[in-house]
């Protein structure tokens, strides 16, 4: 006795030959192809950078974070450093994993000594891969400490000495009783990276007056006073 097949239900009939079945079947195998393909890279492959590395810009006094997305599997052993020495993971310095492949450096209290070259070393069984970029520190031009008022005696040399401090490089000035100092071979003043020194040479009673240090850059001002007196 021959068995008879039962007909599928009302709508559920599928057609081979219909040109929407087979393109999803592709897409179904592609799909899988795809998936196998990129399970096995992950298993054998060493650690890869999908998405590099970018410069940011840190303000002093707030936070900064680098971050890379990277393909590892297992899971990779993640080093940073800044400048060629390793950063501890810390209360500065904090090592931060978010979702399954971004890595990231999170910089706490932003300082003009954080700027640098910072690189991720990224590791596996099967290899290691490195990304760098830099930390640019912005920082307000400030006068950190002004002159000392000073009395001197008629002949003498005269320093008035600032320390500045201020990230791109402040534009620096002197001024005496409001008015630009002009400078030549007995008045004149010199910039550092973190000072500046005006010099009176002879010094004259035409030199007694308040003095004052200028400091301007793209991100704050700052000014400081001194008095020198001429015995």
């Amino acid at each position: 006795m021959s068995k008879v097949k039962a007909a599928p239900p009302p709508g559920c009939a599928l057609d081979i030959n219909d040109p929407q079945l087979q393109e999803a079947a592709i897409r179904i195998q592609a799909s899988y192809r795809g998936h196998r393909s990129r399970k096995e890279l992950r298993e054998k492959g060493p650690p890869k950078i999908l998405q590099d590395l970018l410069d940011v810009v840190l303000l002093e006094g707030s936070a900064a974070k680098l971050e890379c997305r990277v393909s590892a599997f297992p899971d990779p052993f993640i080093v940073w450093s800044k400048d060629g020495k390793e950063l501890k993971d810390g209360p500065k310095y904090r090592y931060v994993f978010e979702d399954p492949d971004v890595v990231a450096l999170v910089v706490r209290d932003g300082v003009l000594a954080d700027l640098g070259k910072y690189t991720v070393n990224i590791t596996n069984p099967f290899g290691h891969t490195t990304g760098s970029a830099s930390i640019l520190v912005e920082v307000p031009a400030k006068v950190f400490k002004g002159p000392d008022n000073i009395k001197a005696k008629r002949g003498t040399t005269v320093i008035l000495k600032a320390e500045i401090r201020g990230e791109p490089p402040p534009d620096v000035g002197w001024l005496k009783d409001g008015e630009d100092i002009e400078e030549d071979d007995r008045v004149f003043y010199d910039i550092g990276d973190t000072n500046t020194i005006l010099t009176i040479k002879n010094a004259k009673l035409s030199d007694v007056g308040k003095y004052e240090v200028f400091v301007e850059n793209n991100f704050g001002t700052d000014q400081s006073f001194a008095r020198v007196d001429v015995l």
